[in-house]
């Protein structure tokens, strides 16, 4: 397990993704893979946020969830790293940003491992099938949202990312054969007939679409108080 770096952490927490204890944990990630505790989690969305409809809460808590999907994608191209532990410690509390009440995320660092060449393909179609596939049905049970409106709350995320890593370098090469790996219909073939990125993007290249309107859904944003719309809305 490797200790992760001050550069690490800082990065994490850019993300509202934290390695410290939560004062007040509010619930895990594994809670949400249970049923019967559906009800509840979006009835605390839905108080944390004061989203006038159940559809902008759970969006806006995908958005929360899908800083750290995208932090795995970083951190994998960033530093061949990845988060792997039980998905109860993951865990979710109240933080203010902005003057804003909204969730931040808290892991254990501990859970980082070093993922080898020869394995890289399944970690990734593992990430894609566990943490956000099955999360992303869970979520569809508490109210009306498209696939489309959660899936797209990631990509955005992950998109910046890997802007960014190439943009650098050393880490260009890395984060090419991740973008093929994720661009691959086979990775996707457990759960989807085609590579549901590389539909968002086109194929195209991440620095060249930070600043076009991939997005084809809205992510409810704009109806969060104290939100805006985001700047690529595609129902403006």
């Amino acid at each position: 397990m490797p200790a992760l770096s001050y550069d690490q952490v800082r990065q994490l927490n850019s993300y509202s993704i934290y390695t410290e204890e939560p004062t007040r944990p509010l619930f895990t990630l594994a809670n949400i893979q249970k049923d019967f505790y559906l009800t509840d989690f979006r009835n605390l969305m839905m108080g944390i946020t004061n989203a006038p409809t159940e559809a902008a809460a759970i969006s806006h808590f995908s958005r929360r969830y899908g800083m750290f999907v995208a932090m795995q994608f970083y951190m994998l191209a960033a530093y061949d790293e990845v988060w792997d532990g039980n998905l109860k410690d993951i865990r979710f509390a109240v933080v203010e940003e902005y003057g804003i009440r909204t969730l931040g995320t808290f892991i254990t660092a501990n859970d980082f491992r070093y993922v080898d060449d020869d394995e890289r393909e399944r970690v990734i179609a593992n990430i894609l099938y566990k943490q956000c596939f099955e999360i992303i049905q869970q979520l569809r049970k508490t109210t009306t949202i498209s696939p489309l409106t959660l899936w797209e709350n990631f990509f955005g995320y992950m998109l910046w990312h890997y802007h960014t890593l190439l943009e650098n370098p050393t880490l260009a090469e890395r984060a090419l054969e991740d973008l093929e790996i994720l661009e691959d219909d086979q990775v996707w073939r457990t759960f989807a007939t085609k590579s549901i990125f590389k539909e968002y993007t086109g194929g195209g290249n991440p620095s060249q679409l930070i600043n076009v309107p991939v997005r084809k859904s809205c992510c409810f944003s704009k109806d969060i108080p104290g939100l805006m719309a985001c700047g690529f809305c595609p129902i403006k």
